[in-house]
């Protein structure tokens, strides 16, 4: 497989190769034998122009496509091979870059104690810029390694190191909605700001994102930690500011554990339940993207629905935290839009597609409790189903699913490239598992097992693979990653 070379002068890269996503939700679409073009210049910079299946000649398909192009300004990226094919990237809808030395330290901790004795300390320390950019580097390095291609980030309250970490996601070509951490109460005294200052320093890193690094692929996205750390006016503030700055990405925790309910019960008396709090101060909008929901009640997840806001399931901290199991399928049922988070480092990886095998799994332990048959097999989550809240479902969580999530003409080209047979592969494929080889039975003495389909071997790479499969990455045609 050749790799992608940056051309001085390309107007156009086409891919070629087998493309698989998720269009719809259980859907998954195989598409062999494809060129994609991507413009890499002018208005339509990193988006899909053509899409030609059954494809024989790439550049020849550049050339239908624009007649005015000359050879030296196509650029070809051969994807092409018995176990590859580009699929999506990932949208991780929740994680905390500053968390990530921290992932698969938690103790025996739940929620609140593991804040005070892990997270609180770390993210603290990051206010020092080396520390920060050793933490931030690292983070979107192996992110990006992991096959996802945009990620919705926690910082800190400071807001230099919450600057750093967008200068590092737009160096590394990273898609990405970073968030300053917002909190004036109910934090321990060296991690706090007031809240005038908290507001101030919001402003500074929007500045900074509008004036100074001007990246499109690098948004701002306001982030209230949660209820319990943040006043009322705060929040109000909050909700204010994200309308004057014409309905701005938010972020936030709902409903993880119970005894994080109860508490915001107990300081939010006047609210009806933690849902509640986010719409009185109208920060639930169709922009806002709510972390964990695992005990909501049906008026939340009906003011959620209505909110038009998105949910983001993050099955590997819930468990690891023993927060709960998030019903998603119930979800799912009400029309609420879901994506996967890694919320690293109450989960303890960044890899998407471990992720998204827990939510595997914990639909299944849902379903082992349902006694109805018929129910318990409605609660279970499917391979492609998975595969699209880990990508089309989590852009429509962000709000983002008309710029990204699947391969369509029009949309940006956020892509990975995945090789099963890569070097050092966890997945092993025989050979009466390849689609394309055909064995002559006559010949052979031993009964073979009959040939596998190309979406068995997708759910081969869903529960066997990782980042060492992970061969290229691409975010608006240009590359980020690859081995």
């Amino acid at each position: 497989m050749s790799r992608m070379i940056a051309v001085s002068g390309a107007r156009l890269a086409v891919f070629h190769g087998n493309f698989v996503d998720t269009p719809s939700l259980g859907q998954l679409r195989n598409r062999e034998t494809v060129s994609v073009g991507v413009s890499l210049t002018g208005a339509d910079k990193g988006n899909i122009v053509f899409i030609k299946e059954g494809s024989v000649d790439p550049v020849a398909d550049c050339r239908e496509f624009d007649e005015s192009l000359a050879a030296e300004e196509v650029v070809v990226v051969d994807g092409s091979g018995e176990a590859a094919f580009f699929f999506p990237g990932f949208v991780d809808t929740h994680i905390h870059a500053s968390q990530y030395p921290n992932a698969g330290i938690f103790g025996n901790s739940t929620l609140l104690n593991w804040l005070e004795t892990y997270t609180f300390p770390l993210e603290a320390a990051l206010e020092h810029a080396e520390v920060a950019r050793e933490v931030y580097e690292a983070v979107v390095r192996r992110t990006l390694a992991n096959g996802t291609t945009t990620a919705a980030y926690f910082a800190t309250i400071d807001a230099e190191s919450t600057k750093l970490l967008a200068r590092i996601c737009s160096s590394r070509n990273q898609r990405a909605l970073v968030g300053k951490v917002c909190m004036d109460q109910n934090s321990p005294d060296y991690y706090r700001e007031t809240t005038e200052a908290c507001l101030q320093n919001c402003r500074r890193v929007l500045s900074f994102l509008d004036q100074e690094l001007k990246d499109p692929k690098i948004q701002p996205i306001l982030t209230p930690r949660f209820a319990p750390s943040c006043s009322r006016e705060l929040l109000l503030k909050l909700g204010q500011l994200s309308q004057d700055e014409g309905h701005l990405h938010i972020q936030t925790h709902l409903c993880e554990t119970n005894e994080e309910i109860s508490w915001v019960k107990s300081l939010f008396p006047e609210c009806e339940t933690y849902t509640h709090v986010y719409e009185r101060f109208n920060l639930l909008t169709r922009k806002t993207v709510l972390a964990h929901c695992v005990h909501l009640t049906d008026d939340e997840a009906r003011l959620i629905k209505a909110a038009e806001s998105g949910v983001s399931h993050c099955p590997t901290s819930n468990s690891s935290l023993t927060s709960g199991e998030c019903k998603v399928r119930w979800l799912l049922d009400q029309g609420i839009k879901v994506g996967l988070g890694t919320d690293v480092s109450g989960g303890f990886t960044c890899n998407m597609l471990a992720v998204a095998r827990q939510a595997h799994l914990v639909s299944r332990h849902l379903a082992m409790r349902e006694q109805n048959q018929k129910l318990r097999d409605h609660w279970k989550l499917s391979v492609p189903e998975v595969l699209f809240l880990a990508t089309l479902g989590g852009a429509q969580a962000l709000d983002m699913d008309e710029k990204i999530g699947s391969f369509e003409v029009g949309k940006q080209f956020d892509a990975q490239l995945i090789n099963l047979k890569s070097p050092g592969s966890n997945v092993d494929i025989f050979a009466w598992q390849r689609p394309t080889l055909h064995i002559n039975h006559a010949n052979n003495r031993v009964r073979l097992p009959p040939g596998t389909t190309n979406e068995d071997l997708i759910a081969k790479w869903f529960f066997n693979g990782d980042d060492r499969n992970v061969s290229g990455v691409w975010v608006a045609g240009n590359p980020c990653h690859s081995t």
